[in-house]
């Protein structure tokens, strides 16, 4: 089962000239005590009603209640000494917010298994843009059967509603009994909805309610100017956005894919050899697909669902566009035998995805006859697999910076987001020949390799103020000077701010003097003055690098 590309998210709400758009909307009114529920086996086999507590304005009152307890008549909001009169038997938890919060995040990172576009709706709910998603789990109500089912499974109440727009699903799921809002009957269905469905700030509910109006369908039939004027833009704003009137953008958590191919299986999949040969059979399918588009993948992510709703990614990156399965397999391979963490399977896997996240335009050239370019491809294919295996993090290539100040001169950056070529186009010649030219075969480097951050300082001694030293001593070693090269002067870069001194930036930073030195054991060394003679406040030196 294949998604070839993905469709633009566009205004979410508005009206659209191509095919009908659908939106997913799940709402878990108890999500709180089914987490505890979940997280204490223990607490399912107790029959007193479940209830969470949080300290609000001085007193403890109820932010959550499980679904027996509101079958009771438990609210949220109410004080627990008034809930402990009522019921004697109660069981009663600590709000725990951010533990919610992350069950929602993996609750909505599981969604993305029906559809790429998926966004959180705040408290407790979450919003799908399935356009287009439908026919791969037989229609709108197979569809929402399956999600309900899996999370019922789970032990999550849920309510689910589709509809043309995220709103109207979003208050059909919240304060009706769900299902699919057809296009025919999704005008007559919101207008009969209370009040309490547009959502507006508790002054305007309470307001409206003192007019008479008891539904969604009443405040709809008044004219709009006189509902802006009497209860404010809010009321209308939130009408629109019902109606499907008004445009409002739904975010989602994750990036949008080019291009996506997905398996769902009758069986899940146990045995990693027949997951690495699913992965094999999508690679083709998805470049197959980029292919038709003339681009390759840059990042290709693979999402792993398991049964009990565990989501596993993983992703690769390429230094060059992938435009074949088998070097994005080995790529893979290479990066789900370095995880920490193993890939583990446990009661299966019932759905795998692969998604291009970042593709580039495929160009071919002929190779066979240019052995640079080919030295290049093999370095780019073992940066890439080094990547892979260790992270892209700790595989780098320096980048010239355009600076005179020599710790800053270049900087590291992650190799697999640079070509060879490119590397190779932009570290020809070092800063240094920027300015001087370029140095010939044989001539000794003009900066080393090797730089000290920060440099170390030294004690010298100089025959003259501003002369090269005669001796220094460095780490308690007293080292003769024989020969010296220099002055290489470099001035701060003033127009880079305040900043430190010493750094060789900012106005208080000073000039230097760098000197190329060999002592008289035949080491050598690049060391500078920091600080002119008659102009700065006491000199001082340091060893920057040593030459090989």
């Amino acid at each position: 089962m294949k998604i070839s590309s993905i469709p633009s998210l566009g205004p979410s709400l508005g009206p659209s000239s191509g095919p009908p758009r659908h939106f997913l909307a799940l709402w878990f009114p108890h999500l709180s005590t089914d987490r505890l529920r979940r997280e204490n086996p223990w607490r399912r086999a107790v029959d007193a009603p479940l209830i969470v507590v949080d300290r609000i304005a001085n007193a403890l009152r109820l932010t959550a209640v499980d679904r027996s307890a509101a079958a009771a008549g438990l609210q949220i909001g109410m004080a627990l000494t008034d809930a402990r009169a009522l019921f004697q038997n109660l069981e009663v938890a600590t709000a725990t917010p951010a533990e919610d919060a992350r069950l929602l995040d993996r609750l909505a990172d599981w969604c993305h298994r029906y559809s790429p576009l998926v966004a959180f709706d705040l408290p407790h709910g979450i919003v799908l843009d399935i356009t287009g998603c439908d026919h791969l789990f037989g229609g709108l109500e197979a569809m929402l059967r399956d999600v309900v089912t899996r999370l019922r499974k789970n032990g999550f109440a849920v309510k689910a509603a589709i509809s043309g727009n995220a709103a109207a699903a979003r208050a059909y799921a919240r304060f009706s009994r769900g299902g699919v809002l057809s296009d025919d009957g999704n005008d007559s269905i919101l207008r009969s909805l209370p009040l309490i469905a547009l959502e507006v700030e508790e002054a305007s509910l309470v307001e409206l309610k003192r007019a008479g109006l008891r539904s969604i369908g009443d405040v709809a039939a008044l004219p709009r100017a006189a509902l802006t004027a009497r209860f404010g833009e809010a009321v209308v704003e939130h009408l629109d956005a019902l109606f499907g009137r008004a445009a409002r953008p739904v975010s989602p958590l994750r990036i949008i894919p080019v291009c996506i191919a997905e398996r769902r299986m009758a069986e899940p999949l146990i045995v990693m050899e027949a997951v690495e040969t699913l992965l094999r059979q999508l690679g083709d399918e998805l470049f197959i697909a980029l292919e038709k588009r003339g681009e390759g993948a840059r990042e290709i992510e693979a999402a792993f669902f398991r049964v009990d709703g565990l989501v596993r990614r993983i992703s690769v990156q390429a230094g060059r566009p992938l435009v074949e399965t088998a070097p994005f397999f080995r790529l893979i391979r290479e990066r789900l035998s370095a995880l920490a963490d193993p890939l583990d399977a446990g009661y299966g896997f019932d759905a795998v995805q692969l998604s291009a996240l970042r593709v580039e335009r495929v160009v071919h050239r002929q190779t066979s006859l240019d052995s640079r370019r080919e030295t290049a491809s093999g370095i780019d294919a073992l940066v890439d697999r080094l990547s892979a295996r260790m992270g892209p993090a700790r595989v780098l290539r320096p980048l010239a910076v355009d600076t005179h100040i020599p710790e800053r001169a270049f900087s590291m950056m992650p190799a697999i987001h640079q070509t060879a070529d490119e590397a190779l186009a932009r570290t020809r010649f070092t800063p240094d020949e920027y300015r001087t030219g370029p140095r010939h075969l044989g001539d000794p480097p003009a900066r080393p390799l090797r730089l000290f951050q920060p440099p170390q300082r030294i004690e010298a001694v100089a025959e003259v103020p501003d002369g090269p030293p005669m001796q220094f001593r460095w780490r308690r070693v007293l080292h003769q000077v024989t020969l010296a090269e220099g002055p290489e002067r470099i001035a701060p870069e003033w127009w880079r701010g305040n900043l430190a001194s010493g750094s060789g930036t900012g106005p208080e930073a000073c000039t230097r003097d760098y000197y190329r030195i060999e002592d008289n054991a035949g080491r050598r060394f690049w060391i500078f003055r920091e600080g002119l003679y008659g102009r700065d406040h006491a000199p001082q030196w340091f060893l920057h690098g040593l030459f090989a």
